[in-house]
């Protein structure tokens, strides 16, 4: 695998602080070499990313949206590797939300937000299993929550 900081230097990223649980649960358990990431919800600088797909957010949106939650996924395995990405194999799998419009199916295509950021950060080991489902309504509104398996070496 890739230098991850480095990688993400390169591409001009920074990683959020690791968000705390709003709720009764972790924001990561792990068990044996699999690193499970609680999902994170769309959010940048400015706060939440809300919107609903095919009515106030377009494809593009919501991609950067999954994007940021991405960020968000990598943050909370840095924090569970004790700031060390180097302990990262692979990612394994995303369950990615979408906040969507009833008429609304182009849910893989603002997943794909996350998908390829977690490729261009890994390289190969960034290709993932994954599952992009509508939802009703998210957490506060947001566009987008993702969730992740990642191996760890």
């Amino acid at each position: 695998m890739t230098d991850i900081t480095a990688r993400l230097e390169e591409l001009g990223l920074t990683l959020p602080d690791a968000p705390a649980p709003a709720a009764n649960y972790v924001p990561y358990v792990q068990s044996g070499k699999m690193l499970y990431v609680s999902g994170q919800i769309s959010m940048d600088e400015s706060g939440l990313i809300t919107g609903k797909l095919g009515d106030t957010l377009d494809v593009e949106a919501g991609a950067k949206a999954a994007k940021r939650c991405a960020l968000a996924l990598i943050a909370q395995a840095k924090a569970a590797c004790g700031g060390d990405l180097a302990k990262l194999k692979r990612v394994v799998k995303l369950v990615g939300f979408v906040n969507s419009a009833p008429e609304f199916t182009e849910q893989p295509k603002v997943i794909n937000g996350a998908s390829d950021l977690m490729v261009a950060v890994f390289g190969d080991a960034g290709k993932h299993a994954r599952s992009a489902v509508s939802a009703a309504a998210l957490p506060m509104g947001v566009a987008v929550e993702i969730e992740a398996i990642f191996e760890l070496a």
